[in-house]
């Protein structure tokens, strides 16, 4: 349907959508607040185990559980992150679902979309060379060139931008210093645009952005320099929702993108706001695991924000599980193994600890959890009877198969019952740690009572850094940890449920703006690079300009 249709099934007028071609939409300036009279529907996350390299289908499962509630006769939204050219042409490919579970256009999204992160983009380095000419040219408050901290960033794996040396030729506007470029969704910017409620918020987040200090070390904010305005016009439109739907008809809200191993893996507040106000259940999806997004969602995104998941839905694979055993060789880039494809109960029995680790994880915030089996061609209707009968024995509150990507909704029709049955009795989603607690006392309680830890490990450098944050006043910040998705702990080739290890904090930021400390663990990079076989080699396009290998 078009998006006028679209928006007419959801009660909304055509001033409330602002088309962007037959199938696209931005919601109008101001839309969450006129509809906060309206009663709430229910809030689903849904989460994961640790993936494989080449991920559960958490996206496909999403879309496939709204299509499955709209076959059962409920009104369902799905609100997702938007795709990241990044792992587009790197090694995931596109963010928009896959097979008969897809969203409505499946290119134009995985590709610029609306530009909403171009316009993150543009404001992010935009603030980078304010601050260069600022610096050069020793304007007040004068800045210690040695305490700047912010970064470039591009919608594009180049890791040969994570380190560069800006400022050559001895231009006035730019000091010759080492920098670098992150992900744009890595960025602070993308983070508080996802998490602003509305213009005056996202303008009042942009000024706290922390870039540096005086040579007094006093902090020196966005607001000093005089750049915020200019950098929240630039994201006038981008703050604006987008609405699209799946290839059956579902409305979903597609906006903000941050990844879940180096920022917060949330789509944004304004997202779930609306979509909370027209439909009776509002499927949202985490990125990663639940020791990533999930976490992030109720100690960041939710924390007394007036909604929390009530039931968090835990996609899991059989192949995902048999990789958890640790008995097959995956590699990012390269096929998965034949041996992993078959059937192989021991494997099975020996990966289940990493679904156990998460259930634990999802009922430690008191929530139930529901285990969706994303069924594969190559698993054994044995194996899922096994996987079925180990997830309840491990704690799950419902466990359903679903076939989404083969059949859409019809497929999860079974996922949806589940979820419907579990939203009878929701539970209440409740943070491990208090805001007044140090932000040490925050590292340690999510290393322990999320991945498992023995505790942390502060570099010397990192222990420096809280405490600076903590001398200027953000100390009562959430925190965000930046570390491997494949695993529980930082290290990546430690699958299962490990034990007995400490997380290595490498370094911290604050993102001032975004209204949290995050910390860099293990080897985790904020600019990742290409694979030996990028996606981007199967795209093309032909003379009639229909895009392929997206």
């Amino acid at each position: 349907m078009n998006i006028f249709e679209l928006a007419s099934s959801l009660g909304l007028t055509n001033e409330d959508v602002e088309p962007r071609g037959w199938l696209v939409g931005k919601f109008s300036e101001g839309l969450a607040t006129r509809l906060r009279d309206r009663p709430a529907g229910r809030y689903i996350g849904v989460t994961a185990i640790n993936p494989t390299p080449f991920g559960e289908g958490k996206t496909v499962v999403t879309i496939g559980l709204a299509m499955g509630l709209c076959k059962l006769g409920k009104r369902a939204i799905c609100t997702l992150r938007e795709p990241s050219l990044a792992p587009v042409f790197g090694i995931k490919g596109g963010g928009a679902g896959g097979g008969q579970a897809t969203l409505v256009p499946l290119t134009e999204i995985n590709l610029h979309f609306t530009g909403d992160l171009h316009a993150v983009a543009s404001a992010n380095n935009l603030l980078a060379a304010l601050i260069d000419n600022h610096t050069r040219r020793a304007r007040e408050p004068s800045i210690d060139p040695t305490t700047l901290s912010w970064r470039r960033c591009i919608d594009m794996c180049d890791k040969g931008l994570s380190q560069i040396v800006s400022g050559l030729g001895g231009h006035p506007q730019a000091p010759l210093r080492e920098t670098g470029f992150d992900l744009t969704a890595a960025s602070e910017v993308m983070a508080i645009l996802a998490l602003s409620e509305d213009l005056v918020d996202l303008r009042q987040r942009i000024g706290a952005i922390l870039v540096g200090s005086t040579p007094q070390g006093d902090p020196i904010r966005v607001d000093e320099l005089g750049g915020a305005g200019a950098m929240t016009a630039l994201l006038k439109e981008a703050i604006r929702p987008n609405l699209v739907q799946t290839c059956e008809g579902t409305p979903a809200i597609v906006h903000a993108g941050p990844f879940a191993n180096i920022a917060h893996g949330n789509s944004s507040i304004l997202a779930d706001r609306i979509a909370l106000r027209l439909a009776d259940y509002v499927v949202t999806e985490s990125g990663f695991g639940s020791d990533l997004g999930a976490e992030k969602l109720i100690h960041i995104k939710c924390r007394d924000r007036g909604f929390s998941p009530g039931v968090e839905v835990i996609v899991c694979t059989v192949r995902g599980i048999k990789y958890h055993s640790g008995r097959f060789d995956v590699r990012p880039g390269k096929s998965l193994p034949s041996e992993l494809l078959r059937e192989d109960f021991d494997a099975l029995q020996a990966g289940i600890i990493n679904l156990e680790a998460h259930l634990d994880i999802v009922r430690t915030f008191g929530i139930p959890a529901v285990v969706a089996i994303n069924r594969h061609p190559s698993d054994t209707d044995a194996e899922i009877a096994l996987l079925k009968q180990l997830a309840i024995e491990k704690g799950a509150s419902q466990v359903a198969v679903t076939h989404a990507f083969a059949q859409g909704g019809e497929g999860s029709r079974e996922l949806a019952e589940a979820v419907v049955q579990a939203c009878e009795s929701p539970g209440t989603a409740i943070p491990l740690y208090p805001l007044s607690a140090s932000l040490e006392e925050k590292l340690d309680t999510v290393a322990r009572r999320v991945y498992g830890a023995d505790g942390i490990e502060l570099s010397p450098l990192a222990a420096r850094q809280l405490q600076r944050f903590k001398q200027l006043g953000y100390g009562h910040l959430p925190i965000c940890f930046a570390k491997t998705q494949y695993s529980l702990s930082h290290d990546p080739h430690r699958l299962g449920r490990p034990k007995g290890f400490s997380v290595p904090i490498q370094e911290a930021r604050v993102a001032a703006g975004a209204g949290f400390v995050y910390v860099l663990a293990g080897d985790i990079m904020t600019m990742p690079g290409l694979p030996s076989q990028p996606a981007a080699l199967r795209i093309d396009i032909d003379a009639n300009g229909s895009i392929q290998g997206v």
